[in-house]
């Protein structure tokens, strides 16, 4: 998840930015710097962003499973089917 919000991020960034640049009619120089270093930036922080989504995500389902299994009655001892029967 992390490398989707990076990939999102940074190059929505870059073109943004570049956007921005050439609509203020900034030089080529100085707007594709500025794009770079937007780019550079919001990918990090799409890195960030996604891995701490992943980690949320993840905990939540773990504790929501663990939740469930705790709930679960107990198997009966020695291996006997649940229905009495064997």
């Amino acid at each position: 998840m992390a490398r989707s919000y990076a990939g999102i991020l940074g190059p929505l960034a870059l073109v943004i930015s570049l956007l921005h640049g050439l609509l203020r009619g900034g030089s080529s120089d100085s707007v594709l710097w500025t794009g770079w270093w937007n780019l550079l930036v919001f990918a990090a922080v799409g890195g960030v962003v996604g891995w701490l989504a992943e980690r949320i995500v993840a905990d939540a389902v773990h504790g929501r499973i663990a939740a469930e299994l705790a709930a679960r009655p107990a198997a009966p001892a020695g291996g006997a089917s649940p229905s009495g029967r064997g």
